[in-house]
């Protein structure tokens, strides 16, 4: 069952973190941008309120809360109600398709990973975006994981489980980004994006079909 009911009920909650932290979620964003392919036909996995994909212009999502989905609805994305697991799109149909946080909230990651394989042409690419489990702010969410309203039931990865995950799915040359150095109540500008894992808290790797 996806983990949808802290979304659908604390969406003002998720919202406003994304305005509180606004340095973190701009420095969040240019990790992101910095391996996602500059044109094709993309998708995001667990597309939430479009705080991503409305910045990259990224136009289709696929999104299980429907409270969620209205915001993004509202923001200008086609939204289609479905779970990672079971993607609701024909084969070799998209150049890349992203998933930012969804990961620690899927039931089976094994298993989204080979439908984002399944739904990726030739050569597309899948951009996994994650709080690594062994990071500064990964280690900190896990131990105050029971008293945040959407990372009780979360489940977090190291970097290198999901790339474990990612090479058993098919995918090859992984490339990744870093962001998020320090506390995020000391962040007040853009944390540096950096090449590689294992000093950031952000991490996005990429995987080519």
């Amino acid at each position: 069952m996806p983990k949808i009911e802290p979304f659908d009920r604390h969406v003002d909650q998720y919202e406003r973190w994304f305005e509180e932290n606004h340095f973190t979620y701009a420095s969040e964003l240019e990790s992101v941008r910095a391996l996602l392919p500059g044109d094709g036909k993309g998708i995001e996995i667990g597309v939430g309120t479009g705080r991503f994909a409305v910045p990259l212009d990224i136009r289709l999502g696929v999104e299980p809360s429907p409270v969620m989905r209205a915001v993004a609805q509202s923001r200008g994305i086609t939204v289609v109600d479905g779970v990672a697991e079971a993607l609701p799109f024909d084969d070799a149909l998209f150049d890349f398709a992203l998933m930012v946080t969804t990961i620690c909230f899927l039931d089976d990651p094994a298993a989204a990973i080979i439908e984002a394989y399944r739904v990726l042409k030739p050569g597309g690419s899948l951009l996994i975006g994650l709080v690594d489990r062994n990071s500064l702010l990964g280690r900190k969410y896990e131990r105050f994981k029971n008293k945040n309203v959407f990372y009780g039931e979360a489940i977090f990865y190291s970097t290198d489980e999901v790339v474990t995950l990612l090479k058993e799915g098919g995918f090859k040359d992984l490339a990744f980004t870093q962001t998020i150095f320090q506390d995020l109540q000391e962040i007040h500008e853009m944390e540096p994006v950096k090449e590689g894992y294992g000093e950031g808290s952000f991490i996005v790797v990429r995987g080519v079909k």
